[in-house]
């Protein structure tokens, strides 16, 4: 019988590691989005500096790593498309974003996973500690407040 079978029951770790897993893809997917919406905002800047000066200038384009000298009016279409399709990949990446958030859910639903309040999982023990009432806390005044 393979971990991955639904008729099996997983054990905790198989569980957590794949809990683990999922949040790490979450968490990569993220950074990716932020990379490209930061080379979206370069291509805007130099959108907005080269669209004010003459069609016919020169300027210079970097094309896999060799600086091409071309005019504003070749460029500004290129970087234009480019920059839309930077957009398309930012936006099918934030729907794979929201559908990896809904597995993640629907996962937790499942296993009955519950999150302290530092993003790690209860374990079933810490779980049950938290239902009964019996973990100790620490009771702190409102801030501001001078003890003497």
């Amino acid at each position: 019988m393979s971990a991955g079978s639904s008729k099996e029951p997983m054990n905790e770790q198989v569980i957590a590691n794949m809990y683990s897993s999922m949040h790490s893809e979450v968490n990569q997917i993220h950074s990716k989005i932020t990379e490209l919406e930061i080379e979206v905002s370069e291509h805007s800047l130099v959108l907005a500096a080269i669209k004010p000066l003459d069609q016919s200038r020169r300027c210079y384009r970097m094309i896999g790593g060799v600086l091409v000298e071309r005019t504003i009016k070749e460029v500004l279409p290129a970087v234009d498309l480019n920059k839309q399709g930077l957009e398309e990949v930012i936006n099918r990446l934030n729907e794979a974003l929201e559908r990896k958030k809904k597995e993640i859910s629907e996962f937790e639903l499942k296993y009955k996973i519950k999150m302290k309040r530092g993003g790690e999982a209860l374990s079933k023990e810490e779980e049950a500690a938290e239902q009964k009432g019996t973990s100790q806390g620490v009771l702190v005044g409102p801030a501001g407040e001078q003890q003497t």
